[in-house]
């Protein structure tokens, strides 16, 4: 009778190393992440492409003759030549003051002064200057200066305003929406809608004719002609003469010298300091309603107790992913200066030995090391590859063993 032998048991495999998970994210990642953020962004861009696509028409400079916009002058110039007067655009000014009666120059600082001296040359009834700075009102209207060089205030509010002056076209529209640049009247001219001491509005005579130097344009705006008294004072003072000429001006050409240049301050909205104060108001009310939200610290205990040999491993592993060879060995020789330091009898200084102290103490306690090599160890340069690390941490280990068993 034979016997069967039991088969040996079948060897396990070996049990498959664990790969370290990586937290570093991936590209994957990051794009599955910001997903939304991009769809946000894409949807951003093509509204804009749309909006520029749309709105890719002609768009004119304000108070330009041929805007229908609210800001333009479109809707004076058609009540202009419904009461016959006939009315020409010109981009040449000098040509345009020879063949007008009435010329109308918006932005004349941006003319040449050669081409101020042909306006001031040239025979017309009546020079509409809108907004002039020094220069211009040197060579077109002698005598008339900006507010600002005597003291006074270079600019007012655009609003409804009494004209108070013995001008014909003011006194017959009445009140107006006045303001702008302000200028003084100067010995020959009359100022009209006074703001404080000073004119947005002044007619000075000058050859056959008179010049008529406006603050702003505003109250020839479309949107603003059917107010007040507007649209009778912006006829009054264009519709005077049979032929007007509307110059266009070129807004590529350089400022003159001597012309007052805006501040950036100037295109913000008068009272805007008080509305950055209430903000800031607002910002700090905000912080304390949040940290009165946020209520005191409270403690905890931790829901589960981990092992202070798997925190060192976890740290020890983020170092060496990394590559903080240098942060790992400033921790160990930390470390064992903390603990060298009482058994050596030397006292801590804001939290640390002394190094020079440390240094001769280890050196005392044993006379084989000089206090140079103990020096290196404990405050030398950091290890440069990972077998540097490692000797560092038996030669530390090693001069613990011998501090406490010399």
């Amino acid at each position: 009778m034979t016997s069967t032998a039991p088969a040996p048991p079948a060897a396990e495999p070996p049990a498959a190393e664990a790969t370290p998970t990586s937290l570093a994210p991936t590209g994957r990642r990051l794009v599955r992440r910001a997903r939304w953020y991009l769809v946000v962004l894409a949807v951003l861009l093509v509204a804009a492409v749309g909006i520029a696509v749309l709105n890719r028409g002609h768009r004119y400079a304000p108070i330009d003759p041929r805007s229908y916009d609210a800001d333009g002058a479109h809707a004076v110039v058609a009540l202009l030549e419904h009461q016959g007067i006939r009315t020409g655009l010109s981009t040449d000014p000098a040509a345009a003051a020879n063949g007008a009666d009435t010329l109308v120059l918006p932005e004349p600082d941006l003319l040449s002064p050669a081409q101020l001296r042909a306006i001031a040359a040239a025979r017309h009834q009546r020079l509409v200057l809108i907004a002039p700075g020094p220069v211009a009102l040197n060579a077109l209207a002698p005598g008339i200066r900006p507010s600002d060089e005597d003291g006074g205030v270079p600019f007012a509010p655009v609003q409804s305003t009494h004209p108070d002056c013995v001008l014909d076209e003011a006194v017959r529209a009445g009140s107006a929406s006045m303001g702008g640049m302000l200028y003084t009247s100067g010995t020959r001219g009359d100022g009209c809608y006074s703001r404080r001491h000073a004119y947005p509005l002044v007619s000075t005579p000058s050859g056959g004719g008179d010049v008529i130097v406006l603050g702003s344009a505003q109250f020839l705006r479309n949107d603003e002609l059917a107010k007040d008294g507007n649209a009778a004072l912006a006829l009054g003072l264009l519709g005077s003469q049979p032929r007007l000429t509307w110059h266009l001006p070129d807004y590529t050409a350089p400022v003159l010298e001597g012309t007052q240049r805006k501040s950036f301050g100037d295109y913000l909205p008068k009272g805007w300091h008080w509305a950055c104060y209430q903000l800031a108001v607002a910002a700090v009310l905000a912080a304390l309603w949040r940290a009165r939200r946020l209520g005191p610290v409270v403690s905890e205990n931790l829901p589960v107790v981990v092992r202070a040999a798997e925190t060192t491993e976890g740290r020890a592993r983020l170092y060496r992913r990394a590559k903080a060879r240098g942060r790992a060995a400033e921790a160990l020789r930390h470390a064992t200066a903390h603990r060298l330091a009482p058994a050596l009898g030397v006292p801590l200084q804001a939290g640390a030995p002394e190094p020079e102290a440390l240094c001769a103490a280890v050196a005392d306690r044993l006379p084989e090391r000089p206090a140079g090599d103990v020096r290196a160890l404990l405050y030398g340069p950091p290890p440069t590859d990972d077998a540097a690390l490692l000797r560092l941490a038996d030669d530390l280990d090693a001069l613990e063993r011998q501090v406490r068993n010399p």
